[in-house]
């Protein structure tokens, strides 16, 4: 009986294909745009996840100031005996790196750039996740002595040097110029939406001799053994620095620890919020798709007034004419919903390639696009089917 039903159901679709394939549009967007909105969303999780952990791995960064930003001009800067002391006193540490940051237009091989300036030790390239994709970092006594050396990001090396070998070539940077001794291996945009290939980076004391002049430090960047309590770490540094700083215990901390991970959950949670709330509005077209299943429903129910007076006084149950329309309305629904997996799938490779963002395949949005896809088919069919079913076999008959 399933099976004549379903012949039936697709009979009487593919009588009417124009119609039918109209019916099922509004199914197909709902089922389309649920799943790309969903799919992108994780792909911009995972986007934002990926760029917070290429800072660094269980890393804290120490910033002066109460807050990230504008407040953060507040609070007076480190300098490198703060970095002994974390570096000495805290435990369960990896490596710790100073981070002095500027900007200034490189010039090389008859081209400028204008680039990220950073100031560190050798230790900053573990700290931030940095490969070489050729050539080394710095030597102690190049740390020490604050020789005129370099090491380039990917941006850097192609606006200067184009394909050419970067190793070895001079950079002129403000009023000195450099050597380039190593190139990082490319991260690309920042989570920030910055790029973060578009760097120089030199020995901390150059840095702070030749192009911002001073021995203030910007940041600290703090990375933490694999296993290490972070909260115990973060409350050692805070209580480390207000000692240092002479802070009183009713003053506020003018710094703040900022643990990376924490900055990712946050982003993810804020992706996901939006991908729920994205998903709940492009649901509401399945809603709009079930009401045009139900208004064609019931105008075929019209349409066949007689042929269903015909099935009844056969000797057809009601039961059976109920089943007949309800599968009908079933597999318009569901076909619209595989139709919109397909769309949804191509819309949502185009898009993240678009987007530069990792396409994240999640087979629970498709399973329960489509079931909800064939279960809107049930609620908005069922009272068209039920209204054939209770036709008077007589007065179907009768009606022209």
């Amino acid at each position: 009986m399933w099976f004549n039903t379903l012949l039936l159901a697709l009979r009487e679709i593919r009588r009417n294909l124009l119609r039918s394939f109209l019916t099922m549009l509004g199914i197909v967007i709902g089922v389309s745009a649920v799943i790309t909105m969903v799919t992108l969303g994780n792909g911009a999780t995972r986007a934002v996840q990926a760029q917070i952990a290429s800072l660094g791995s269980n890393l804290l960064m120490v910033l002066p100031g109460q807050r990230m930003g504008p407040g953060s001009a507040g609070g007076p800067a480190f300098n490198a005996s703060d970095v002994e002391a974390i570096a000495q006193q805290i435990g369960g540490l990896r490596a710790v790196a100073p981070e002095v940051r500027s900007s200034a237009t490189l010039v090389a091989n008859g081209r400028n750039w204008s680039a990220g300036v950073t100031g560190s030790t050798q230790d900053w390239f573990g700290v931030a996740n940095w490969t070489f994709a050729a050539g080394r970092g710095f030597e102690p006594d190049e740390e020490r002595v604050g020789a005129a050396v370099c090491v380039i990001g990917a941006t850097v090396r192609r606006e200067l040097f184009g394909a050419a070998d970067p190793l070895g070539a001079q950079i002129r940077v403000k009023k000195f110029s450099c050597t380039v001794v190593g190139l990082l291996g490319a991260k690309g945009q920042g989570a920030m939406g910055n790029d973060q290939d578009n760097l120089l980076v030199l020995p901390l004391a150059t840095m702070q001799r030749r192009v911002v002049g001073h021995t203030r430090i910007n940041t600290i960047l703090v990375s933490m053994r694999d296993g290490t309590d972070a909260t115990r770490v973060k409350e050692g540094l805070e209580e480390l620095m207000r000692e240092r700083r002479k802070l009183a215990e009713n003053e506020d901390n003018n710094f703040n620890v900022l643990d990376t991970r924490q900055i990712a959950d946050t982003m993810s949670g804020t992706t996901q919020v939006m991908t729920m709330l994205l998903g709940a509005v492009a649901a509401v077209s399945l809603v709009v798709g079930g009401i045009g299943i139900m208004n064609i429903m019931l105008v075929s129910v019209t349409e066949r007034t007689r042929e269903i007076g015909v099935r009844l006084a056969i000797g057809a149950l009601e039961r059976e004419v109920l089943l007949q329309f309800l599968v009908e309305a079933v597999v318009l629904a569901a076909l619209g919903g595989l139709i919109g997996i397909v769309l949804a799938t191509a819309a949502s490779l185009s898009l993240a390639q678009l987007m530069n963002i990792p396409y994240a395949f999640d087979a629970s949005i498709n399973l329960l696009a489509f079931a909800f896809s064939a279960a809107i088919g049930v609620v908005f069919g069922y009272f068209p089917a039920r209204r054939a079913a209770r036709l008077d076999p007589i007065e179907a008959l009768r009606h022209e």
